[in-house]
């Protein structure tokens, strides 16, 4: 079981949250495709709800106050111990600052920035809130990937601000894909390049234990899903939630444990 219980290395996806316009049906669409519980936060944060499996916290769901919003997607947060310093590596090395840095109570501090490539993403320096506590399990976060029509300047951005090493993937090929990893030689994500991208954004996967179930579950609570197909690395589908959030499910292939 990969449990967290203090902030994660610089540059590792660390949270994941998505703000809707009505959290009691994302709730029940949620909670039929993972099987999680919830805790609704009070009127004074906005009702910031964690999404819990077997009590750790694994994402969180939050009312969105903008009535005209009309596209909403899952935000991914890359760990920081120092977040004015990564926030000003990010500024030096084209990216922009949309908002913070800001202390969020006691539970830890906050940013988002635009990378030079379009994508947003979060920073989160943790406190008394560390992030994902329960992570690469069934029900949880397993991976985060940026997809890109433009995948130079995200290269060497994410490079840049995380002192991540840049690795080809000769596993799928004809592929754009970029592997993303720590110092340590951790991998914590990548880069697609797909020149058929209308934007730049970063994309969440889920591990289930049975992706096709998952899809099903997806599909009977009001969501849009692709039929699963197998990959090198596992069966997986794309999802799209009641209010048009995407994320995509991956299960091991049959009889290969990942």
């Amino acid at each position: 079981m990969s449990v967290v219980t203090r902030n994660q290395p610089l540059g590792t996806p660390t949270w994941i949250d998505l703000g809707i316009p009505d959290l009691d049906r994302a709730m029940a669409f949620y909670g039929s495709v993972f099987g999680w519980e919830f805790d609704v936060g009070s009127e004074e944060y906005g009702r910031y709800t964690m999404c819990l499996l077997g009590g750790k916290k694994v994402a969180a769901l939050m009312p969105n106050p903008d009535e005209s919003a009309g596209k909403f997607w899952w935000n991914v947060y890359l760990a920081t111990d120092d977040l004015d310093a990564t926030v000003a590596r990010s500024t030096d090395a084209g990216g922009t600052l949309l908002m913070g840095p800001m202390d969020i109570a006691d539970q830890g501090r906050l940013a988002m920035v635009r990378d030079p490539s379009g994508a947003q993403f979060g920073l989160w320096q943790g406190w008394a809130h560390v992030g994902c506590e329960l992570v690469n399990e069934p029900n949880t976060l397993l991976r985060n990937d940026l997809v890109t029509p433009n995948p130079g300047p995200a290269r060497e951005f994410y490079a840049a601000v995380f002192d991540f090493t840049l690795d080809g993937n000769d596993d799928l090929p004809g592929v754009d894909f970029t592997f993303l990893r720590r110092p340590d030689g951790h991998e914590v994500g990548g880069i697609v390049g797909d020149p058929t991208a209308s934007a730049s954004s970063w994309g969440t996967l889920f591990q289930v234990v049975d992706a096709d179930v998952a899809v099903a579950a997806a599909r009977a609570g009001g969501g849009i899903a692709d039929d699963p197909t197998d990959m090198p690395y596992g069966r997986t589908a794309e999802v799209t939630d009641p209010f048009g959030a995407k994320f995509t499910v991956g299960s091991p292939l049959l009889g290969v444990q990942g």
